[in-house]
């Protein structure tokens, strides 16, 4: 695949975004040849304000009779569009937070063979992060670090940013029926990738605020965020170590969480009978709790020294030879 042959889709998930939906639109420019505007039973009926404002030949309106959230949205822009033959598929919000003069650098790795998904990074450029809110600096900071745990890829940041894009072969084989489909959409599509063992590529791009509302509250997700991360953690850790192989980092996991158990349990029990009755712990009481302790530590980092190396770096999606045998 190359950049000429390439065939560049956009989807746009819409929800409240009439009034900027058309300006995003009007932006994108001529490297995309279609683009998919799906209106999530949006109250300001966002599909009809597209159609009879907008003469953009590449546009196809998509209406949901109910709302389905941004992860329902763009599962039905992802099938439309790897049904439509597109090659690369294009997350852009109707927001006007996402620049679409971006499209072709989140389009080009892809393109390239170096990542099956892209995806944007705030915190490239250290001279436009102090104009990010303070709040969303450190909520992202901490739902990286979840994220990293979940999904596996620990080397991307940003996790819940929505600018990304994705070769359709990706598509075709990951379970969207699964997908979460709200606000949990852009992470779980990490966990999900991890799991057919996708590259995923961060993209450097810059802070947008403007006069949109956000329908994201914090206070309303955060029990769902971190139920989610756990469970994902959990299942990615099954799947990779014990289901589809078991190796040294397995038995690392195991031991490590065997004897952190029981040092923790041996010596909190000790600790509190002695506290009862008044007297010092033993010297030999002391050692026998931190020494597994110690350990478990060690066999813990020496895991997560596994997991980080096992991050995946080989691209999936189909790489059609060249006329001169090399791969395109």
């Amino acid at each position: 695949m190359n950049l000429d042959s390439a065939t560049i889709a956009v989807v746009i998930p819409c929800y409240g975004v009439s009034r900027h939906v058309l300006d995003v639109i009007g932006r994108i420019g001529p490297g995309c040849s279609r683009i998919y505007v799906v209106d999530d039973c949006c109250p300001e009926k966002t599909g009809d304000v597209v159609l009879r404002a907008c003469k953009d030949p590449r546009v196809t309106v998509i209406r949901h009779n109910c709302n389905q959230g941004v992860g329902g949205a763009m599962v039905t822009g992802y099938q439309r569009a790897a049904d439509d033959g597109a090659d690369v598929i294009v997350k852009l919000d109707g927001d006007g937070q996402m620049d679409p003069a971006l499209l072709m650098a989140f389009a080009m790795p892809i393109i390239l063979g170096e990542a099956d998904y892209t995806k944007g990074n705030r915190f490239f450029d250290l001279r436009h992060i102090g104009e990010m809110p303070t709040v969303r600096i450190v909520g992202n900071a901490v739902l990286s670090f979840l994220s990293k745990l979940s999904t596996g890829y620990w080397h991307i940041f940003d996790p819940t940013n929505g600018y990304t894009a994705i070769h359709s072969d990706v598509v075709r084989r990951l379970p969207l029926e699964r997908i979460s489909r709200r606000y949990f959409f852009e992470t779980d599509m990490l966990f999900r990738l991890n799991t057919i063992r996708a590259v995923v590529v961060d993209v450097p791009m810059d802070a947008r605020y403007g006069d949109e509302a956000s329908g994201l509250r914090i206070r309303q997700i955060l029990g769902e965020f971190l139920l989610n991360h756990a469970c994902n953690t959990v299942k990615r850790v099954f799947y990779n170590y014990f289901l589809r192989d078991f190796s040294l980092a397995s038995l690392e996991l195991v031991a490590g969480l065997a004897l952190l158990a029981f040092g923790v349990s041996y010596g909190s029990y000790h600790w509190i009978v002695s506290a009862q009755a008044g007297v010092t712990t033993p010297a030999g009481t002391v050692i026998l709790a931190a020494l597994p302790i110690i350990l478990a530590i060690q066999f813990l980092l020496a895991f997560f020294a596994f997991d980080i190396a096992a991050t995946p770096s080989r691209p999936i999606h189909r790489r059609r030879p060249s006329p001169m045998g090399v791969g395109e």
